[in-house]
């Protein structure tokens, strides 16, 4: 690993960066260049001492999915992605794991979303990028160990990400979850690592996955009105709608609100919070 190499690299793609060019606010003289340390941190959910020693050459084996983060922080092409890892002393990420490489479009149309919840997940769910406002709704889901960043894994290992969603509900969502899972799979090789080791942890883990994966049902997700039930701000009333990007099997997800409810209302309040929680 080239600490200085690494440490310089992030500085400069930092330091080339407005605000607004990753969705933050713009405006305001600053006394250097480009986005502030703690913003890039923020952006790639890691903490503010983390990246400084990035920065500074004093982390000996950052982990992949720190890597990975941060290209998606400061918007890395795919070919500076694999030069970070390299730098690194790691191996670029294969095409389909989490840690790929995400369609530059897909982040710009992120950025761009501003105050509505959105996020990019691969072919199997799992996210791989959020919006301050996907934050804001569900908390941080990128970059988790294990499969935990994926949401049919979730929805069936830890019952308690079911809390945001209407009990009637449930066993509709956990259908239409293994669908998904068994259509992105039929899209990827036979010997996929991370798909084969998903299913098989849910068919170890979950009876009810078991049941459901055993009626050989095979669909993606599309558009549908989703309820969420928030602690704080109480049910929001959402348009969930999905975008493929076809070169990369990436999907944005984006929850907007119906026409008629208080959605808006509710989002803009915890923006709020969470401009006090980040520190804004």
């Amino acid at each position: 690993m080239d600490d200085k190499a690494l440490g310089e690299f992030l500085r400069h793609r930092r330091e080339r960066l407005r605000p607004e060019d990753v969705g933050l606010p713009g405006g305001g003289r600053r006394r250097t260049p480009g986005l502030r340390r703690e913003e890039v941190a923020s952006l790639a959910a890691l903490s503010p001492d983390y990246y400084s020693r990035l920065e500074q050459g004093r982390v000996r084996t950052p982990s992949a999915a720190a890597l990975a983060s941060l290209a998606r922080a400061i918007r890395l092409t795919g070919d500076e992605q694999d030069y970070l890892f390299r730098l690194a002393g790691q191996q670029p990420p294969e095409p389909r794991s989490p840690l790929a490489h995400v369609d530059p479009a897909m982040i710009y149309l992120l950025d761009a979303l501003g105050p509505t919840p959105a996020q990019v997940t691969d072919d199997l769910l799992t996210v791989v990028a959020q919006n301050r406002a996907a934050e804001n709704l569900w908390g941080v889901w990128t970059g988790l160990p294990g499969y935990a960043s994926n949401v049919t894994w979730r929805w069936f290992a830890d019952p308690s990400s079911r809390d945001s969603n209407d009990p009637a509900e449930h066993e509709r969502i956990g259908r239409a979850y293994a669908a998904d899972l068994r259509a992105g799979l039929a899209q990827r090789s036979a010997g996929d690592r991370f798909g084969q080791g998903l299913v098989a942890d849910l068919l170890e883990r979950s009876a009810e996955f078991r049941d459901v994966w055993a009626q050989q049902q095979v669909a993606p997700l599309t558009s549908a009105p989703k309820l969420i039930r928030h602690p704080l701000v109480g049910p929001l009333d959402l348009q969930c709608d999905v975008v493929l990007s076809p070169s990369t099997g990436h999907r944005l997800i984006l929850f907007r609100p119906r026409p008629g409810s208080n959605a808006h209302e509710q989002i803009a309040f915890l923006e709020v919070l969470g401009s006090q929680k980040f520190g804004v």
